[in-house]
């Protein structure tokens, strides 16, 4: 049985180390490498069919190792199992998404309004048709996009 099992969980370990690569690796206010970058976009590309692959493999050793068990042999083998299918579901998932929502209801205000701006903060500014509107980075950096109308021009900020 533990012929099986060992290779069954460092399967369901490779699946999660695939599964949470891109969340781990780019980090949107951390330090980011080249390579970092490129790893977390390979797991995030592969990471779908790589983690369907290691699951049929988990599930297929646990069932053979299974049939060996004894009770609570079997109940140990659903560890993998258990990782595995949760990290072949969270390779399918968008992290990213779920933090950074966009702004349900953003509200504008005029210059004097807003006292949310630090006299240094850094804006986007846009100017179109004598319209006019700035976005503190510091806010957008958080939703990383703002759907607006500058004027009659309909605009989407990002950064």
């Amino acid at each position: 049985m533990l012929r099986r099992t060992i290779p069954a969980v460092a399967l369901a370990v490779a699946a999660v180390a695939i599964a949470t690569a891109p969340v781990l690796l780019q980090q949107p206010f951390g330090s980011q490498t080249a390579r970092g970058l490129w790893l977390a976009h390979s797991a995030r590309v592969w990471g779908s069919p790589l983690t369907i692959a290691l699951a049929i493999a988990v599930i297929w050793l646990t069932l053979v190792a299974g049939r060996d068990a004894r009770w609570w042999g079997r109940v140990l083998l659903v560890l993998p199992v258990v990782l595995v299918v949760g990290a072949a579901w969270f390779a399918r998932q968008n992290a990213f998404e779920w933090w950074f929502n966009r702004l349900a209801a953003p509200r504008f205000v005029t210059v004097g309004e807003a006292s949310f701006v630090e006299p240094n903060d850094l804006v986007l500014a846009i100017g179109r048709d004598g319209d006019a509107a700035a976005f503190p980075i510091r806010l957008i950096a958080y939703h990383h996009i703002v759907n607006d109308r500058i004027g009659k021009m309909p605009a989407v900020v990002t950064y």
